[in-house]
């Protein structure tokens, strides 16, 4: 699996939590910036990394910012993702059980370690259900 993953300058500590835990895990990703905690804003690094996801170049992606909220906006503005703000690990498993989210996006000035790795794992591990309910809801999303 491969994984482009994101953050502003509030995200930017808890996007290296991730990165590390994703080395450990053995997991491919490309860190799409920003580089520092130094304020920038987190569209220009939302936008890449969902439109990267998008274009079929990663598989999933991973975006973080203070809240979450904005760049989960940001990500739901390109077409074909479908982004959410996971804050515990039943969000991000259902996310993925009935919204075949690809882009999951975490409050990087909320979620302890601990907290934001597990809902990685879980987010990661979890599977598309496939159910027929699930598919004609995410048709009506995408229509």
């Amino acid at each position: 699996m491969k994984i482009a993953i994101g953050s502003d300058h509030a995200g930017f500590k808890l996007k290296e939590i991730v990165k590390n835990y994703l080395k450990r895990k053995k997991l491919e990703f490309k860190d799409f910036g920003a580089s520092s905690e130094e304020s920038v804003d987190y569209p220009d690094y939302a936008f890449p990394v969902a439109e990267a996801v998008a274009r079929g170049e990663f598989d999933r992606g991973i975006l973080i910012c203070g809240s979450g909220v904005g760049v989960t906006i940001t990500a739901n503005k390109v077409k074909g993702i479908r982004a959410v703000n996971a804050y515990d690990t039943y969000s991000a498993k259902q996310s993925r059980q009935h919204g075949d989210c690809n882009v999951l996006c975490l409050a990087g000035r909320k979620l302890t370690r601990a907290k934001a790795t597990k809902i990685v794992d879980v987010w990661l591990k979890t599977e598309f259900s496939g159910e027929e309910r699930h598919l004609r809801r995410i048709k009506k999303i995408e229509k």
